[in-house]
């Protein structure tokens, strides 16, 4: 089945689903901007529109509701995806209006979403930049191990991963050995581990082939450690 099959069958399936202002709010809002992200973007990348919800509701921090263009949600990945165009987005002639879009966008971070802004008219003349960036962007979350095994974090794992994260990215094994009590072996294995996992990556001293310190690797599904 083509894609134009399949958005209409993708639509249907949401408009099933709702009722009233969320009903009302699919049919005006996902407009021409909407469907060229997803047809020139999302399809070719994917080829498919499962986890993906146009028109979706959250609370703004008022509890107000809010509708986001496009909402990806994959096991703990929350993306939102809101297409802009220059007039509304740029000129700014309701500043209260432009107030609210920021910090509704700063709120939907705070709830746990990736907030992703796409230029309209890259849609429209260069949509091959836009897959570019989003596949390097979804890189962590369209690959699979081979051993869902290996993908499993220790207790000591996540905590080394949550001191990398807070530390600009890179972090000493003394750092760890001091900041958890835990015995420099234990460390060093551990460390070892999360190389293999490739979530940290060995950095090594300039003039040796010793490692000094290993960089924090982040990903998108780094929000399944927290």
């Amino acid at each position: 089945m083509g894609f134009a099959e399949e958005h209409v069958k993708w639509l249907e399936y949401h408009k099933n689903r709702r009722n009233g202002e969320r009903l009302d709010r699919l049919k005006r809002g996902h407009g021409h901007g909407e469907q060229m992200f997803v047809e020139r973007v999302w399809w070719p990348i994917f080829g498919h529109l499962e986890d993906l919800h146009p028109e979706y509701e959250v609370a703004d921090w008022r509890g107000r509701p809010y509708f986001v263009d496009l909402v990806w949600k994959s096991g703990q990945v929350r993306l939102a995806i809101e297409i802009k165009g220059y007039g509304p987005h740029v000129q700014h002639t309701d500043r209260t209006r432009y107030r609210q879009e920021l910090n509704r966008e700063t709120y939907l971070q705070i709830a746990g979403y990736r907030v992703v802004a796409v230029p309209y008219d890259d849609l429209e003349s260069v949509p091959e930049l836009t897959i570019s960036l989003f596949k390097s962007l979804l890189a962590p979350c369209l690959l699979k191990s081979a051993d869902e095994e290996s993908r499993q974090y220790t207790r000591l794992e996540r905590d080394i991963l949550r001191i990398a994260s807070r530390t600009k990215g890179f972090i000493k094994p003394v750092d760890l050995v001091n900041g958890l009590g835990v015995n420099p072996r234990t460390v060093k294995k551990q460390m070892n581990s999360l190389c293999v996992k490739g979530k940290l990556r060995p950095v090594i001293a300039r003039g040796s082939n010793r490692t000094c310190r290993y960089e924090y690797v982040h990903s998108l599904m780094d929000n399944e450690l927290w």
